[in-house]
């Protein structure tokens, strides 16, 4: 069996093919539990694959995206347009949160609309220099929050097919 039939045929593969998917930026946990569902798992297990691939990142962004820009910025100053427009991205989504703080980050988080999510929360909560240790618990209840709206939908356009 190759991977990609162990990722598709069996119960701990989709399992882990829909963490993966749920850790790629814009797609996240609100395309990784149609995805987990349309691949055959339940949507409870969908849920709880595409919640921890949503969060796995999350850490890795607060700490570091800030020196990985500096880096593609005298490395790879082809990249200034974007590491600018990632930038003020995450000035503009940081004053939305930065009124109400880690509850203000939840919120953001929650709301299963483009451009918010857990990667954007992530680069708010770094440009905002949120502590690691409070800003992964915010993040985190948003996320949950979000997964439970994705999955209620999900739950609800699956059973009417």
């Amino acid at each position: 069996m190759d991977l990609m039939q162990w990722l598709t045929e069996t119960y701990v593969g989709e399992f882990c093919f829909t963490i993966l998917v749920s850790m790629i930026p814009v797609i996240e946990l609100r395309g990784g539990i149609p995805f987990g569902v349309a691949a055959g798992l339940p949507v409870w297990a969908a849920y709880l694959a595409a919640v921890i691939g949503n969060l796995i990142p999350v850490p890795f962004i607060i700490v570091y995206i800030r020196r990985i820009f500096m880096w593609m910025r005298r490395r790879l100053p082809k990249l200034n347009s974007l590491v600018d427009k990632l930038e003020r991205k995450a000035h503009l989504k940081g004053q939305k949160v930065t009124r109400y703080k880690y509850l203000g980050l939840a919120i953001f988080v929650a709301i299963p609309l483009p451009g918010t999510g857990a990667w954007t929360g992530a680069l708010a909560a770094s440009f905002l220099d949120m502590p690691l240790r409070k800003a992964i618990p915010s993040i985190a209840a948003g996320v949950v929050v979000a997964g439970a709206a994705i999955s209620i939908l999900t739950f609800g356009v699956s059973s009417l097919l």
